[in-house]
């Protein structure tokens, strides 16, 4: 069929504007005409296929830019996996091809298709009815990814394990009653039960896990609102998906896959717009358990690739997720049926007091100096079946940028005999147990420092020789060690060197004539503590090592591999890095992982205190001097907060 000059698009966008609903609805339509797509076909992924850096970098307003769809589709019947690129610009299909022995992520209503038909399975309403549950209504299904354990049978099965709970009413906590003992695979492609798993009937639990306020009791009465007012406005400004706020310019996307993306960031530096990332996104997001007994050490979720970030996300409306003046954005998907759908407030933006900017106090004229700091919030949340996961970026007035996670939720939970203790986990109620597990976070960052070519340094702090130069033992240095090439950049974290990486533009100096550069510096992290020839490790291999670099490649956006999902491994950011390319004076990308060990505890139940990780860039050379000193001293409604005209509030 030939294509119709109604099936284009013909608004103009900016290379990287995520792909708007009218985009995906007319993708969807494009394939099924061209394709002849049937129901057996359901879309995995469709988001906007991103230009070469060349034409985004060299792009100027409203000029004409091929917008164009990436696509993963599966089909159902056949088992077969195609990648399809779709031109909405010319309204046609670009290219086509099967991608053999691979699965796609599994998609939002398959969830809900599985859950029917454990519930429904009659095999699973006797095994049900043995531990005197009969009302279906009642039972909650979490499909767990199956990952790869070399079990035959399960080669080119599309496959999930699922879990149940029982809930005495709609809202109950069905966490709090694991219906531990039994389990079941499910073939998500025919959609029937495969395999059921009954080990026996174990006590439910005898407390419940209720946190709404009608079900925990009486509140704290001595709460005083806390009310942020800015009678103004904030101090940002937005058109389309560009942020301006103080000196920082900040383009932001948002995808199935990794949730919320940042583009082409840069800071304003007396007039000069200095770019210092052109890409950063979660790459992957690893989650493995510490139980080694059946079914839970099959738990190593890779909550990105196996399940979508992006798809999972919250809409922040129906919470107090933000607070302030707030700036939200809706973002745009398709289910697994082609439909779009959109999640309302998708995305958070607001403004934050962060304390004390900087403070002088002259202790010989008794003349103060301070500011207050503040912080620019861009933010989204995704909840993956019992956890929730806060991504938090932040952007500083002098230059720093942080990214941070938050995670909260629900634990993973067991029913367990009475007066039983398990080795590889806590009670967190009676008879109720979570397993120990950690979570792992690979950040892939596009850096461009002043520029496209950049070079990676590791700074490790030396003891100095105790001597005539250091009579006392107390001296000490920083040793900066050129990274040439990515075997080199494999790197760990060091607390006995206070190891950092620094990232610098080796053809820009600054006013004492270093390279200007940016140092990513870590907060909480750890190891991995499976086995290296473990499944797990197979197939994330690039958890191994905190730190790695490679050289820009198109191909190579994800640690994990583009398809995760069942893989045996041996794919991705590993991989990537025994062609040992050179890393020097090059356009390069940082990989960070940073880890969260979660050894759990009854404060975790029955939802968890929010667990806070993160890691740091900060200017290292990149500016002549403090570039925080304009901001303004604030102003008090209060006179105590005024000293001699000058500023004193802390």
């Amino acid at each position: 069929m030939e294509k119709t000059s109604s099936m284009k698009v013909t608004r103009e966008n900016h290379p990287l504007d995520p792909l708007t609903a009218e985009e995906l609805k007319l993708t969807v339509q494009i394939l099924k005409r061209d394709k002849g797509l049937d129901d057996h076909y359901r879309f995995a992924n469709i988001s906007l296929l991103e230009p070469a850096k060349s034409i985004v970098l060299d792009y100027r307003d409203e000029e004409q830019i091929n917008r164009e769809a990436f696509c993963i589709i599966l089909h159902n019947q056949e088992g077969k996996t195609y990648e399809a690129v779709v031109s909405l610009t010319e309204g046609s299909i670009s290219s086509w091809k099967l991608i053999p022995g691979v699965q796609p992520s599994i998609m939002a209503d398959e969830f809900m298709e599985c859950q029917e038909v454990v519930k429904s399975h009659p095999e699973m309403i006797k095994a049900f009815a043995k531990r005197g549950l009969t009302n279906m209504d009642n039972i909650m299904v979490d499909p767990w990814s199956a990952g790869n354990f070399g079990i035959e049978e399960e080669v080119d099965v599309r496959i999930v394990r699922a879990l149940c709970y029982y809930r005495t009413s709609l809202y109950d906590n069905g966490y709090a009653r694991p219906i531990s003992g039994l389990y079941v695979l499910v073939d998500l492609n025919k959609m029937e039960v495969i395999k059921i798993v009954d080990k026996g009937v174990i006590p439910f639990p005898p407390l419940d896990g209720n946190y709404t306020p009608d079900q925990v009791g009486d509140m704290r009465q001595d709460v005083k609102p806390l009310e942020i007012v800015q009678p103004k406005g904030p101090s940002f400004t937005t058109e389309g998906h560009v942020i301006d706020w103080q000196k920082w310019n900040i383009r932001f996307g948002f995808n199935s896959r990794e949730g919320l993306v940042l583009h082409t960031v840069s800071y304003n530096d007396d007039g000069v717009q200095r770019p210092i990332l052109y890409r950063a996104s979660l790459s992957e997001m690893v989650v493995p358990y510490g139980d080694p007994t059946d079914p839970v050490n099959r738990n190593n979720a890779f909550d990105a690739g196996e399940y979508g970030i992006g798809m999972l996300a919250n809409s922040l409306e129906l919470g107090c997720d933000c607070l302030g003046e707030i700036k939200y954005f809706d973002a745009n998907l398709v289910d697994s049926k082609g439909n779009v759908i959109q999640i309302k407030n998708a995305i958070c933006l607001h403004e934050e007091d962060f304390g004390i900017g900087w403070k002088h106090t002259d202790w010989r004229t008794g003349h103060v100096e301070v500011r207050r700091s503040r912080r620019l919030v861009l933010s989204s949340i995704s909840t993956v079946g019992n956890y929730e996961y806060g991504f938090y970026w932040y952007f500083f007035q002098d230059g720093t940028i942080q990214f941070e996670v938050k995670l909260t939720g629900i634990l993973h939970t067991q029913a367990i005999e009475p007066e039983r203790k398990h080795p590889h986990g806590n009670l967190v109620a009676p008879q109720l147990f979570a397993a120990h597990h950690q979570h792992f976070f690979n950040m892939r960052l596009d850096m461009m420092v002043d520029g496209m070519n950049n070079s990676v340094y590791e700074v490790n702090t030396k003891s100095m020789e105790k001597g005539p130069d250091n009579p006392y033992g107390n001296g000490f240095y920083p040793v900066s060690t050129l990274l040439k090439n990515e075997s080199e950049a494999v790197r760990d974290l060091d607390l006995r060197t206070a190891r950092f990486w620094k990232i610098v533009n080796p053809s820009k100096t600054n006013i004492l004539g270093e390279p200007v550069g940016y140092k990513l510096f870590a907060g909480e992290n750890c190891f991995p503590f499976a086995h290296d020839d473990s499944p797990l490790l197979k197939r994330a291999g690039f958890l191994k090592h905190h730190f790695w670099v490679t050289p820009f490649d198109p191909d190579e956006q994800f640690a994990s591999g583009r398809y995760p999902n069942q893989h045996a491994g041996g794919e991705g950011l590993e991989d990537w890095v025994k062609a040992d390319r050179s890393i020097e004076n090059e356009d390069v990308v940082v990989w960070y992982n940073m880890g969260h060990h979660h050894i759990t505890r009854p404060e975790d139940w029955p939802v968890m205190p929010t667990a806070y990780i993160s890691f740091i860039l900060k200017p290292t050379g990149f500016f002549n001097r403090n570039p925080a000193l304009d901001v303004p001293p604030s102003k008090s409604k209060n006179s105590a907060c005024q000293v001699d005209g000058h500023s004193s509030c802390h």
